[in-house]
Order: structure tokens, then C-alpha cells, then sequence
């Protein structure tokens, strides 16, 4: 029963991994693929948010620039020397 437990356990650790590192395009595709079939409610609903995401870096916005900012002055303290 142990070994059991252990293999699902690494079973499920090998799919995670194997979904996380795998290219948006291919995880994509296989969310379609699976979404043909029919699935529990909760993992469909995973499928279809992985199946229309959108393709590119996905960075959300980091590649604008932010607004310019004030001018700040910088202060130089001069070292103590002892």
C-alpha cells in the first residue's frame, strides 16, 4: 500500500513538472486535446483557462514604461573619518 501511495505521489509530482516546464504553445495544444473529452468540472475549467491563454512572454505589462518620475535629489555624505 505504501508503494502505492509513493508511486501516485511521484506520478502526480512527473505531470506537474512535466506541465509547468513544457512551451505555452504545446501546453496549450494539449488542453485542447483534452478538453474534447469529457472531464470533472473543476480541471475542465483549468483547460479552458490553459487553452485560450494568450501566446507571447505573458508579462502583463512589464514592457511599458512607467511614468517619469520627479526629479529626486541625491544627497552625498561625506565619510567620518577617526
Amino acid at each position: 500500500m505504501q508503494t502505492m501511495i509513493v508511486a501516485l505521489l511521484v506520478l502526480g509530482c512527473a505531470v506537474y513538472a512535466t506541465w509547468s516546464l513544457m512551451p505555452s504553445a504545446l501546453r496549450r495544444a494539449v488542453a485542447r486535446s483534452l478538453l474534447r473529452h469529457p472531464l470533472p468540472e473543476a480541471f475542465a475549467r483549468r483547460m479552458r483557462r490553459a487553452a485560450a491563454a494568450p501566446a507571447g512572454c505573458g508579462c502583463d505589462g512589464c514592457d511599458h514604461a512607467p511614468a517619469k518620475a520627479a526629479a529626486q535629489v541625491v544627497r552625498v555624505h561625506p565619510r567620518i573619518r577617526r
